[in-house]
């Protein structure tokens, strides 16, 4: 079985097409697309952190309200940027969303995507070490993040503390122990999949990467992954990581669909440029369902991950995304074996 769920951007603009007008808007549709998501038979809500931008940015109270309506999806982030992140700060954010929500928390961090200002980082008081690049720091802020996930004591407790402590040195609170392996990397390249597999964190690769080798998409990202459970072996970890990719996939089965998405039916892979280098983009998967059946079927990529995260145009309004997740969960993914 193949687990689906849908990610947001949490786009919002004041304009009469949109159903988002505001991010109060955007975070109110969020818990009713995750409520919607669990109704439809989906299996995971999904968030893109994106700072400086109309687009949803903290996490954590989102991820945790979401936790509060919801009982049986997964909830997370695709992804966290890292780079703005206080370590300590964050575990106990994502400690206490993660039990609020019944340990379903699956957190997507990486070290983030171009940014809307300048460095925006440093105005969240984070500045690279003299030698460190961005994305050092990121990493950095990701080691000291998972090590406290670990739930190990380093803290030294007051002698005379307002309250009693338990022996010996202290944790963050609240811990919540499954945690750890529920931290998924984003990773743009075969290379930093083989980092992220080397970290003991699940793989999360998007639609777009940031190389191009000049054969298909979804090729390159099966390379991606297969490197990915190659290093994962090769570690040594003693349990087994789960990968997801996203996809575009819109059925046209109305009006609503053709309007919107009829003009994808021709979509192809698209190169580009990111941070200076040559990027390779998938392409959107939309059409009548047995046509976008067997265009998956071709998708080499999809079949070697477990989990699938639908992108999802979110501000359409929470009824139609539904009924977009509910026909890929009722009539795309049976067709192909996934469910």
């Amino acid at each position: 079985m193949k687990r689906i769920g849908f990610l947001s951007f949490g786009h919002w603009t004041d304009h009469p097409s949109s159903a988002t007008r505001s991010a109060a808007d955007v975070l109110a549709q969020s818990i009713e697309l995750a409520e919607a998501a669990e109704e439809v038979g989906a299996d995971g809500a999904y968030f893109r952190v994106h700072h400086f931008a109309h687009q949803l940015a903290s996490p954590f109270p989102l991820l945790a309200a979401v936790g509060a309506r919801t009982r049986r999806i997964e909830i997370g982030t695709g992804v966290i940027d890292m780079r703005y992140e206080n370590p300590a700060y964050m575990a106990e954010d994502a400690g206490a969303a993660d039990l609020i929500a019944g340990e379903r928390l699956q957190l997507g961090i990486s070290r983030g995507s171009p940014e809307q200002v300048i460095e925006g980082y440093r105005h969240f008081g984070h500045v690279p070490a003299p030698g460190e690049s961005d994305a050092d720091m990121a990493r950095r802020h990701t080691a000291r993040f998972l090590e406290l996930l670990g739930g190990e004591g380093f803290a030294e407790p007051n002698p005379q503390p307002m309250f009693p402590n338990p022996p010996g040195l202290l944790r963050l609170e609240p811990h919540s122990p499954g945690l750890r392996r529920r931290i998924w990397w984003g990773a743009g390249s075969r290379a930093t999949a083989e980092w992220t597999a080397a970290q003991a964190m699940n793989l999360m690769s998007s639609t777009l990467l940031t190389e191009d080798t000049g054969v298909p998409f979804h090729a390159l990202q099966a390379e991606q992954i297969r490197r990915f459970r190659d290093a994962w072996a090769a570690a040594g970890h003693d349990w087994e990581p789960r990968v997801s990719v996203s996809r575009s996939i819109f059925p046209i089965t109305d009006d609503r669909d053709r309007a919107y998405f009829g003009l994808e039916t021709q979509s192809t892979d698209q190169v580009g440029i990111i941070d200076g280098g040559r990027a390779r983009f998938g392409k959107t998967y939309a059409g009548e369902i047995d046509e976008i059946v067997a265009d998956l079927e071709n998708d080499s990529a999809i079949a070697a991950a477990d989990t699938l995260l639908l992108t999802v145009p979110n501000q359409l309004g929470v009824d139609y995304n539904a009924h977009v997740m509910e026909n890929v969960v009722a009539h795309v993914a049976p067709a192909l074996g996934w469910r």
